[in-house]
């Protein structure tokens, strides 16, 4: 670590993605869970001299507990008194009471979307018999999970735009980026430490899935990463995802290359008159798509096209009727 307490340039590579927590910076940890997929989050710890704030915790209360006992050797005698969630998936914000002291801080739009998806939202899809193809896929991204009996508290503390925090004499400065891959997701930088926490903005090596948009919004969010400072601009930040390994500049772009892809080629799929659901089979074994097919869960295509639709005709379809095409895309039907 640098005399600044700063990640050398480059050291992301140094730091492997194993289940657990890693410092990232001085102060600064990440809490890494591989490999990433339907539900597998990050989350992070500054602590400091007057407290910890956690950033994000995880899909259950099993899961948030064990993050927690990891933290305790730092939380026991700096304790979390403030919580930021990124956005409202639950994979971010479930686990929240089980911090009943803390203060939560998240973007007003985060805070409606948390009490219109509860826990109790994933119990139900669970149960649903949407035919075996689609029962087997959600199975598989969240029978692993265990939803029954959490409740999420209301926010203690919500905001639009941006809103900087000074904890312990470091600056948290947090700024709303949503509608894109949600209604109210924000980015957390720590300006001291060269770190962004990009919650689910960033997906590396796994596939981003639009439940929001607008798609431009969301590529607008990765330019706003890039420009954040110059540790950011020349690779010597560290990058924490909201699901994937540690990154830098190139998971940024990596990110917004997909999006711009996505977002160019439903406009032409669109113009030559091909409906969202032809769309995703042609652009699904088109030679452009073939790279992304590398990413865990690109079957979210099937999500992500009919997200660049609406933005042009408008319409919506039900969350079971998505996963049915997701299923019915990964099991090649």
């Amino acid at each position: 670590m640098a005399a600044d307490g700063r990640l050398a340039s480059g050291r992301t590579a140094d730091i492997p993605y194993e289940t657990g927590l890693h410092e990232v910076a001085d102060g600064v940890f990440a809490y890494l869970q591989p490999d990433g997929g339907w539900g597998w989050s990050n989350a992070g710890l500054l602590a400091t001299a007057d407290g910890s704030v956690l950033v994000d915790t995880l899909f259950d209360q099993v899961l948030t507990r064990k993050m927690l006992d990891a933290m305790a050797p730092i939380t026991g005698s700096h304790p979390i008194g403030t919580v930021v969630n990124t956005h409202a998936n639950g994979d971010h914000c479930y686990g929240n009471g089980l911090l009943p002291e803390a203060e939560i801080v998240t973007t007003e739009a985060a805070a409606r979307e948390m009490g219109a998806v509860p826990p109790s939202a994933l119990v139900a899809l669970l149960a649903a018999d949407m035919g075996e193809v689609t029962n087997d896929y959600v199975q598989r991204a969240f029978g692993g999970f265990t939803f029954e009996g959490i409740e999420v508290p209301e926010p203690t503390r919500t905001f639009t735009g941006m809103l900087d925090l000074e904890v312990g004499g470091r600056r948290v400065a947090l700024q709303q980026v949503g509608p894109a891959h949600t209604a109210g997701d924000l980015l957390v930088h720590l300006p001291d430490a060269g770190v962004v926490f990009a919650g689910d903005i960033l997906f590396v090596n796994g596939t981003p899935i639009v439940w929001d948009g607008p798609i431009s919004n969301w590529v607008a969010a990765c330019d706003r990463i890039l420009e954040l400072d110059a540790d950011v601009a020349n690779g010597a930040a560290v990058i924490i995802p909201g699901h994937g390994p540690l990154t830098d500049a190139a998971g940024v772009q990596a990110v917004r290359d997909y999006l711009t892809w996505l977002e160019g080629a439903c406009r032409e799929t669109h113009a030559a008159g091909l409906t969202a659901a032809d769309a995703v089979a042609e652009l699904a074994s088109s030679e452009t798509f073939q790279p992304y097919r590398e990413w865990g869960e690109w079957e979210r295509l099937a999500v992500n096209v009919r997200a660049a639709y609406r933005e042009i005709d408008g319409g919506d379809e039900s969350i079971p009727n998505l996963f049915e095409a997701m299923a019915n895309l990964a099991a090649g039907h």
